[in-house]
């Protein structure tokens, strides 16, 4: 079941991602689109918070755990690198559309989920390092190498390539940092509130920083369905929350790799980005495949 929910996850990041992008894209401002979607997710989660008296009791001891200093204040940052996920949707996913994103998320989930898992940072404990994890991480790596070949550097720029490798990377942190801190609340949605708090406080600086340097966006779309984004992301990284601590950052991570990787072939296949779908990105999608199923099948030592 924790499996699953973890291609759950995948299928909703990737939808999230196209409908980011494109509202990245309408807006001409990827940060303000970010911020935009971690609103509505906050406000969803309020809503759902409120209705729950149980939730009302974890947020309640989220409180006190913040005023007796028993939850360290690291554990409050998970939302910073949802923030950083958002802002890299709103700038990129709309130009390189979701498979060569994915690709990039993909490898900076593995590697970083990797070092994670060695060092016992996530609620799962220390995971050891196998064979087929640290194989699995350089297959990551070597599809980012792939999706760079062909024509793809023509058409979009180096720094837009690599800022999904760095949000994967966060998403790894973020799902660790979440998973600790629903543990020490006791209450999953307590701490998926805290990080759609913190994303929100992120994003609406940085979106007053892009505002003073670039002027204002151009007007909000008027299609309810670009302000969906938000709901999805609420509800993978609720979703992470409960099931990190029985799968582990790693595997969390490449369990969603299955969901991500077949939503967003059918999404650029139904809806070519403006770069253009590429042999090269499929192949690079394969390769990441590969690594996440050599990852997930156990190693035993021979005596």
């Amino acid at each position: 079941m924790a499996l699953g929910g973890a291609v759950a996850i995948g299928v909703m990041t990737a939808i999230q991602a196209r409908i980011n992008g494109v509202l990245g894209v309408r807006v001409d401002d990827g940060i303000v689109a970010g911020s935009v979607s971690f609103s509505v997710g906050l406000l969803a989660l309020a809503v759902v918070i409120i209705c729950l008296p149980s939730a009302r009791r974890g947020v309640g001891r989220l409180r006190d755990g913040i005023r007796q200093q028993t939850i360290p204040f690291w554990m409050l940052l998970g939302g910073a690198c949802g923030a950083l996920t958002v802002s890299t949707q709103g700038l990129t996913a709309g130009v390189l559309g979701v498979s060569l994103f994915t690709v990039g998320v993909v490898a900076g989930q593995t590697v970083h989920g990797l070092v994670l898992d060695r060092i016992g940072f996530g609620p799962a404990g220390v995971v050891a390092v196998t064979p087929g994890r640290v194989l699995g991480g350089l297959l990551a790596l070597a599809a980012v190498g792939i999706s760079l070949s062909g024509d793809v550097l023509a058409s979009a720029p180096l720094w837009m390539l690599l800022l999904p490798f760095a949000a994967g990377v966060g998403i790894a942190w973020q799902a660790a940092t979440n998973g600790r801190l629903a543990q020490r609340a006791r209450s999953p949605l307590a701490a998926t509130l805290m990080s759609f708090i913190a994303g929100t406080v992120v994003l609406a600086l940085a979106s007053g920083v892009s505002i003073a340097f670039r002027g204002a966006p151009a007007a909000l779309p008027g299609e309810p369905w670009l302000y969906l984004g938000g709901f999805l992301g609420a509800a993978y990284i609720l979703l992470g929350t409960f099931i990190v601590a029985q799968t582990g950052v790693l595997l969390m991570g490449l369990g969603s790799v299955l969901g991500q990787l077949v939503t967003s072939v059918v999404i650029d296949l139904l809806w070519p980005p403006a770069a253009g779908p590429a042999l090269w990105q499929v192949l690079a999608m394969v390769v990441v495949a590969v690594g996440s199923v050599v990852v997930a099948v156990p190693w035993r030592r021979r005596r």
